[in-house]
């Protein structure tokens, strides 16, 4: 490992770079160019984290940069050719080499076109944050740092390399970065940066949704999404990439008879991925599905809230309601089907389990609340679990102790019969033939008739459930159609 020291206002930075980086440099420089690693991964260097992908720029051309690295590379790729970037995979590391980038614009348009320029410094001038402006420069380790991005990164702060609006404009997915960043890194946004986000924010629209959704699941699997997200509504980009959590922000009625549930809604965010499992128990954290699922549980409030007469506040049916804008919302943002079906169905269970504290639930109802949750039932329980924000601790001890109940309620059903596939007693083919029936409706009509019983009383003998079948049967107008053949006399 090659170290370098390098002297700022207060540190000398060990850095601890892998020998391939500087082969690589050695390389380029011998040929008469520049190479520098740049952006994320000297940025990790100072946080003490290590890179698997690496980021290097040059002055060399896109067939330069082929000419010199041929042969020498484990296999290369051309995708970014035009945007200056070659691709190429050496001794376990993914790295991307990219020409120095101008600022050119299409004098027709004002648009910027992609230039290829001669300077680190212009380069680092088009990133989008000071953290992310830095390079060292191979393979003397020299670190190129013209916007200050140690002084940020040491006082844990987001700024930009030019002025805010200049980075935006040049794309605005950076003011989601942003937000993205605060989250992970726990940097705090400067005031400036803030500002133009804010101002800016409606400029997120030009954006494609898969962009704009990828950043955000960053940004929910990140170590602090609270701040994160806070940070979208606070700018007004919210409003645009999810509104329903903007709408979160009720007007607290004069006698403050309901809580915030704006603010309700990220704690339960936190306590939520609190109690997310390590990577061999059930929900191994980061866990997006169980993430998205603490933070929209309530949407649905705002369109159902009613005052009551006598001053209570309702939210009748919110869960309904906020299911459907979920799925409403992460379908504009292109998530894939499962992941929509399972954060919708979340949110629409997530007050089923009120109604055991108060009435206590038959063993039918229990199996019910397995069956509908189905493989989401372990991230169900973190879930409603994570949905007490009360500081009534008295409260919070009788919400938690009844879930404490229902859980062990279910692992002894479970243990009593393998209920997480509750079928009926006799399936399909058995059903056919006891009523002497052709596939068709009727078959699926029976096997629910069934299903529904085995929920009831679980399960029951063949003999049983073969004289249920038949007494449901009976009250079938198609019954009178079909001849039932005999059953055989012993």
């Amino acid at each position: 490992m090659a170290h370098a020291h390098h002297q700022t206002d207060t540190h000398t930075v060990d850095f601890q770079v892998d020998p391939v980086v500087l082969e690589l440099g050695q390389r380029f420089v011998d040929a008469g160019h520049e190479l520098s690693l740049v952006g994320g991964p000297v940025r990790d260097l100072f946080l003490g984290r290590a890179s698997p992908d690496l980021d290097f720029t040059t002055d060399a051309t896109p067939d330069q940069t082929v000419a010199l690295i041929k042969g020498w590379a484990d296999n290369f790729w051309e995708i970014g050719r035009a945007f200056g970037t070659i691709g190429m995979r050496k001794a376990g590391f993914q790295i991307e080499i990219t020409t120095y980038r101008a600022e050119a614009y299409d004098p027709e348009s004002r648009k910027p076109v992609v230039a290829f320029g001669s300077s680190l410094t212009d380069d680092l001038l088009r990133r989008d944050f000071t953290i992310n402006a830095m390079a060292l420069r191979l393979p003397a380790l020299e670190l190129v740092d013209p916007f200050g991005g140690v002084r940020d990164l040491h006082a844990s702060t987001l700024a930009t390399p030019g002025s805010p609006q200049a980075s935006f404009s040049d794309d605005p997915l950076r003011m989601m970065r942003a937000a993205r960043f605060a989250a992970q890194l726990g940097v705090s946004v400067r005031a400036d940066v803030r500002e133009a986000m804010t101002a800016m924010a409606e400029r997120i629209k030009i954006i494609s949704a898969e962009r704009v959704r990828d950043e955000l699941v960053k940004l929910i699997c990140a170590d602090r999404p609270r701040t994160g997200v806070d940070l979208l509504v606070e700018t007004g980009l919210a409003e645009y990439v999810l509104p329903e959590v903007s709408a979160l922000r009720l007007e607290s009625d004069e006698h403050h008879r309901h809580k915030d549930v704006y603010q309700h809604s990220l704690q339960v965010l936190e306590q939520a991925a609190a109690l997310e499992s390590g990577p061999d128990g059930p929900v191994p954290g980061p866990d997006f599905v169980l993430r998205f699922a603490a933070l929209m549980h309530d949407v649905g409030k705002p369109a159902t809230r009613r005052f009551e007469p006598g001053g209570a506040v309702s939210f009748r049916h919110h869960d309904m309601v906020g299911a459907k804008l979920t799925a409403k919302r992460m379908k504009a943002l292109r998530f894939d089907n499962d992941t929509i079906k399972a954060v919708a169905r979340l949110v629409e269970l997530h007050m089923r389990f009120y109604g055991y504290g108060e009435a206590g639930w038959s063993d039918s109802a229990v199996r019910r609340y397995v069956t509908d949750a189905g493989p989401l039932l372990q991230r169900l329980h973190r879930l409603t679990r994570s949905d007490v924000t009360t500081r009534n601790q008295r409260k919070a001890d009788r919400l938690s102790f009844a879930y404490d109940d229902l859980e062990a309620r279910i692992a002894a059903l479970q243990e009593q019969e393998s209920l997480d596939a509750v079928r009926p007693d006799l399936d399909g083919g058995q059903i056919m033939a006891i009523l002497g029936l052709k596939p068709g409706p009727v078959v699926g009509r029976a096997y629910k008739f069934l299903l529904e019983e085995r929920m009831e009383h679980g399960p029951l003998e063949a003999a049983v459930a073969e004289a249920k079948l038949h007494a449901w049967w009976a009250e079938q107008p198609e019954a009178a159609a079909v001849d039932v053949p005999p059953t055989e006399e012993s």
